[in-house]
């Protein structure tokens, strides 16, 4: 189903959405790159699982990817007191659909997925081989995030358990339980971020290197969690760049 009439959207007239269920948070939204198109880079949000956080969050970032060639899908989910199950399979589906329209555009389906924060952990826990993944601050290890009490308690506040209550769901929501990483992944991470700590990423990919995934790691001295997704931080170029790397090589 699709509503071509999205209002709020950056740039392009031809922003158009699509659903891909029945609840109002199941959508993507697309834009078209200008020029030659090199993939379909899917953005998916952060703010710990929280309703109040939603798409809107990721969209500075949008224009800078289409100017490069990337047709975009910005992916809502539902979070909140819908709970885990229903985020993941929001997942699932999402990037389904956003593979569908990949599909359409390149000759084969393989997307970049950039997450941010909780966005970060879905977008490591989405990627496919031949998939590249850009993961911002991501939440990697629910179970030490519930023990630390990171982002104001949020884990307990969207788990409602504690880990030893239901170990599977905590290791099903964790990538740090999900290695090898099948994706290529470039993962971003302040030495100053207070919501997500770098630490939790540091062990991260030392756990994904020694299992052979294709890691890299950029930390920044000064990055507080919400500038990472800022389009004029000082990483994005790095980023960007990689990204470029990537669409070469896969059509070389």
């Amino acid at each position: 189903m699709t509503d071509a009439s999205v209002r709020g959207m950056p740039g392009d007239p031809e922003a158009r959405r699509e659903t891909y269920g029945s609840d109002a948070d199941q959508h993507l939204t697309f834009w078209a790159a200008s020029g030659s198109v090199r993939g379909l880079a899917v953005l998916i949000h952060g703010g710990y699982w929280r309703s109040q956080f939603t798409d809107e969050l990721m969209l500075p970032l949008v224009p800078e990817f289409t100017r490069r060639g990337w047709s975009v899908a910005n992916l809502e989910y539902r979070r909140g007191d819908d709970g885990w199950s229903a985020t993941r399979g929001d997942l699932s589906r999402g990037l389904s659909a956003a593979r569908s329209e990949a599909s359409r555009l390149t000759p084969d389906a393989r997307l970049v997925i950039v997450g941010h924060s909780v966005g970060g952990q879905l977008a490591l826990l989405g990627g496919e081989p031949g998939d590249a993944v850009v993961a911002l601050a991501p939440v990697t290890d629910l179970a030490r995030g519930y023990e630390e009490g990171n982002g104001d308690g949020a884990v307990s506040e969207f788990f409602r358990v504690a880990p030893s209550q239901a170990p599977e769901v905590y290791a099903s929501a964790s990538p740090i339980e999900h290695l090898p990483l099948q994706a290529r992944a470039l993962l971003v991470h302040g030495v100053d971020d207070e919501r997500v700590p770098v630490e939790h990423t540091r062990a991260y990919v030392a756990a994904a290197r020694q299992a052979g995934a294709d890691v890299e790691l950029i930390e920044p001295a000064t990055l507080e969690h919400r500038a990472a997704i800022a389009p004029d931080a000082p990483h994005w170029p790095d980023v960007h760049a990689w990204l470029d790397a990537f669409a070469f090589a896969r059509h070389t």
